[in-house]
């Protein structure tokens, strides 16, 4: 089933006609996704890859009813303002791809869709992918490697990075394995919606047997996670490789998460309390695929008769040559 979007999410993009906004539109649409609008101010009338554009997100919902998630890449000024409009005209999705969005208008924007009960991925988030089904923002690889590294299947999938968010999915393709949800939360201080509350999410979809994820320091987003694996919200098998280990006190890092304060938020200190909560916790981000594919052929093997649950290309290709 999936989280967060599915084949039948209709997808909205703030932000459409300028650079990253055309890309990104025609990466959605080539990637099987449903973009059916798009809006910038004054840029009624145009179309970007076929999709209209509007000025306000309340035109395109007008236009089409049925969006329910969009994809933000407005500029860091008016990240906030998009955001509001969204969740004012009904969106319950938003994934905030913008970077360098100031903290206190993310703290806005995070309090209103909590009133409105919307939810928001992100800021500097590359977005979330359903293999086979949808993809609201961008992934680090071309369509044609991206059907070979994001399969379908059992795994979700969590990163704090953007680009190591692909990396994961590499080492369990490699394993010949498939992905049910492929989130990626942001490396902001904060984020909309963190590693714990995905993984209360995951812990609903039947189709998720697994979770894999990958911390680094900073936050307490990880020692978050760990609580929510105590306190068996989540009950599922969670692997998690923590980065950053070996950084030197004065090293500069490119996430705004990567902070750590008077000693809190180390990488030692999260894998330990993810260890106590029961998480297995990698030595090495390339043993990911190894070590999924062993939990997955033991869930198998303590269901007799049950078939093979991780599918992969196949299905993949199947669905984007039924909607073309």
């Amino acid at each position: 089933m999936a989280i967060l979007i599915n084949e039948n999410t209709r997808v909205l993009v703030q932000g459409i006609t300028g650079s990253a906004g055309r890309r990104l539109c025609k990466l959605m649409l080539d990637m099987g996704s449903q973009v059916l609008a798009g809006v910038t101010p004054g840029k009624a009338g145009e179309t970007v890859a076929g999709v209209p554009v509007f000025d306000t997100v309340f035109q395109a919902k007008d236009a089409f009813p049925n969006l329910d998630a969009t994809f933000i890449c407005t500029p860091p000024s008016s990240a906030r303002s998009s955001c509001f409009e969204a969740i004012a005209a009904g969106f319950k999705l938003i994934v905030l791809h913008t970077e360098r969005v100031p903290l206190h208008d993310v703290l806005d924007v995070v309090s209103y869709a909590k009133e409105l009960r919307a939810r928001v991925i992100g800021p500097n988030t590359i977005g979330v992918l359903s293999p086979g089904r949808c993809l609201v923002g961008s992934q680090g690889a071309t369509v044609e490697y991206s059907r070979k590294i994001f399969l379908q299947g059992p795994c979700g999938v969590i990163s704090r990075s953007g680009g190591q968010t692909t990396t994961l999915c590499y080492f369990l393709a490699r394993n010949g394995i498939g992905a049910s949800t492929v989130v990626s939360t942001g490396g902001d201080a904060v984020v909309g919606t963190s590693i714990a509350e995905l993984l209360e999410l995951f812990e609903k979809d039947q189709e998720t047997k697994i979770v894999v994820a990958f911390g680094e320091i900073g936050t307490s987003a990880e020692e978050d996670a760990a609580a929510v694996i105590a306190e068996r919200k989540f009950t599922k098998p969670f692997i998690i490789y923590v980065a950053g280990r070996f950084a030197m006190p004065e090293m500069r890092f490119g996430h705004a998460g990567a902070i750590i304060t008077r000693g809190q938020g180390t990488a030692d200190r999260k894998r330990e309390v993810l260890k106590a909560a029961g998480a297995v916790v990698l030595e090495s981000l390339s043993d990911v695929g190894v070590v999924a594919a062993g939990m997955l052929r033991r869930i198998s093997n303590e269901a007799p008769g049950q078939k093979r649950i991780y599918g992969g290309l196949r299905l993949w290709e199947k669905r984007l040559a039924k909607r073309s």
